[in-house]
């Protein structure tokens, strides 16, 4: 269950600048990689050739911006669910082989990886390792796909990093110019609520919860502004145990942009309704 480090001190999850990754010491974690998602756009009219060398290139280019000797791969590394296309029997092993023949390479299933251990290629300068979907630790930060619960022993890590809901915030300015943009998400548990799944819960630490934008932009989001718990995936915000109007915000590029209940102001349905009573108002002047 514990993914071995050189050091075992604290360490403190960094997000790359401007890029959907972080680093956690030496190892590089990068969720929802969705390959093979052109083969599902293609069955709806979207012609999009595959984009797995610009995958390879971009993944490569963090490892050497980072001098990560390791890479975790946090869930959804194939994009199709019960089977496995044509696209994917090509383009994941060519993106595990490329990125295994530079790092260790350590795979957390998510949802879309059944199947992804006929998909590892043996050939590599460095091992492909699959770990339980109920995730894993480096040293005290503990990661999961999010689409399951967790195994027990990552709520007493400092930090608990998921993936799966591939997060952006829909903004509306006053013009009615509407934005989406990937975020990271940062909130906690509500203990109260976990410990009903966890009854005998021990050594809980109330842990910083860190839930990573999509590595694959064609991949879309989810609206944490627009949306509720009903709404958002996996058991965790389906049982409310995740703490999520409170929940802040963060840009790519780090600045801070609000709580998730500060931004429903600014979605985009919040914004017409304000400006539909607004011109109700001003028409009876």
């Amino acid at each position: 269950m514990d993914l071995q480090t050189e050091r075992r001190e604290q360490l403190e999850p960094r997000p790359l600048l401007n890029e959907p990754g972080l680093t956690i010491g030496d190892i590089l974690v990068l969720a929802d990689l969705h390959l093979g998602i052109e083969h599902e756009l293609s069955l709806s009219g979207i012609n999009i050739p595959s984009q797995i060398e610009q995958r390879i290139d971009r993944a490569l280019r963090y490892l050497e911006i980072t001098d990560a000797q390791r890479v975790l791969l946090l869930g959804d590394v194939k994009h199709s669910i019960g089977r496995t296309s044509v696209l994917e029997r090509n383009d994941v092993p060519q993106f595990l082989r490329s990125v295994a023949d530079c790092a260790h390479v350590d795979i957390v299933p998510g949802n879309h990886d059944g199947g992804i251990e006929y998909l590892i290629p043996r050939d590599t300068r460095f091992g492909i390792k699959i770990y339980s979907s109920k995730g894993c630790r480096i040293s005290d930060i503990g990661l999961v796909h999010g689409h399951t619960w967790p195994s027990a022993e990552l709520f007493a890590c400092s930090n608990v990093i998921l993936g799966h809901n591939h997060p952006i915030v829909r903004l509306a300015d006053s013009l009615g110019y509407v934005s989406s943009k990937p975020v990271w998400i940062r909130t906690h548990f509500i203990e109260s609520i976990l410990r009903e799944r966890y009854p005998e819960l021990n050594g809980y630490a109330d842990p910083r919860v860190i839930i990573m934008p999509a590595f694959n932009e064609l991949v879309g989001g989810i609206a944490f502004n627009e949306t509720t718990y009903d709404t958002l995936l996996g058991p965790l915000f389906n049982h409310h145990v995740i703490l999520l109007e409170e929940a802040q915000a963060y840009l790519l590029d780090g600045a801070y942009l609000g709580t998730v209940d500060q931004l429903r102001l600014l979605a985009p349905e919040r914004r017409k309704s304000r400006r539909d009573r607004q011109s109700e108002k001003a028409s009876k002047i």
